[in-house]
């Protein structure tokens, strides 16, 4: 039943006066995961990363001479298999599965806060608080490394048509020498560019989040990017800090690595407990598609 009365709004309603009220935007929340770190924070990174390195060095060195070894097998079998071409993309593509290696690394610096010793076979052996979803991101780095491949391979095609490869003798003058090779290696080192800046957006916090916290691999990678975006500065630092180092790396024949890589992976476990929140550390994180087993 309707009421009768005809009583004027009380003088707090906003529609007294038959007038729509007014839209405003919504007041501004604070970004949880911007730290506002400047840029010199990524060397300070670097130096806890050197101070871990040499806290207890023999595991870590031994994990970087076996990274040592690797990629010379890995660079070997290319030229035994006449796989030639596939050496700069796979160089390239290093830097897509790098954080999914040095997860013993991080389990290393993890101890470390404890006082905890840790042995060589604790570092390979790790096992994540996450369980099978490290695996999963693992094989999806795989996949994205894979693809990668698959593109550099295309782009030789576009510029040099579907014609063999002509061999390492004659890779350099053709692509130092020769209008289309200049070509091949700008349009080359962007797609590479983006395929690792993707690769270390994802990835970068994704892997500490999987060892030390219970959450899915894809909510990983989402708020590993998350985090980097919003912290974009000290991230292009610690970036570049990790390409000039790894190249340097290269120029040595990978002999670098025995020492560049071990000091990378004890550093990004502080660049992950610097900008992760306290309390979303060594518990159950944010999931944003599956609760894992």
């Amino acid at each position: 039943m309707l009421s009768d009365r005809t009583d004027p709004p009380p003088p707090d309603n906003p529609h007294a006066g038959g007038t729509i009220p007014k839209v405003v935007p919504p007041l501004p929340r604070k970004n949880q995961r911007a730290r506002k770190l400047p840029w010199r924070t990524a060397f300070a990174w670097l130096s806890a990363g050197w101070s871990d390195l040499w806290t207890n060095p023999l595991p870590s060195l031994l994990y970087g001479v076996g990274l040592f070894a690797v990629s010379l097998l890995v660079v070997l079998a290319l030229f035994q298999f006449r796989y030639e071409y596939a050496l700069f993309p796979a160089l390239a593509g290093f830097m897509v599965l790098g954080p999914l290696i040095a997860n013993g690394l991080y389990e290393k610096s993890r101890r470390l806060e404890k006082d905890e010793r840790i042995g060589l076979a604790g570092m390979f052996f790790v096992k994540p608080r996450s369980g099978y979803q490290a695996l999963f991101m693992g094989v999806m780095l795989l996949g994205l490394f894979l693809l990668w491949l698959r593109a550099a391979v295309l782009i030789y095609a576009l510029f040099f048509g579907m014609v063999p490869f002509p061999g390492t003798d004659e890779l350099i003058p053709m692509l130092f020498l020769t209008p289309t090779g200049w070509a091949l290696l700008l349009a080359g080192s962007v797609v590479g560019a983006l395929f690792a800046a993707f690769a270390f957006a994802i990835s970068v916090f994704a892997v500490p989040m999987l060892l030390t916290e219970r959450t899915d691999a894809l909510s990983a990678m989402g708020i590993s990017m998350a985090m980097v975006w919003a912290n974009l500065p000290v991230m292009l630092a610690w970036g570049a800090v990790v390409l000039i180092l790894f190249l340097i790396s290269i120029a040595t024949a990978f002999i670098g690595l025995i020492v560049v890589f071990p000091v990378l992976g004890h550093a990004t476990w502080h660049a992950y407990r610097a900008i992760r929140t306290e309390e979303r550390q060594e518990g159950d994180s944010e999931r944003m598609f599956i609760r894992p087993a």
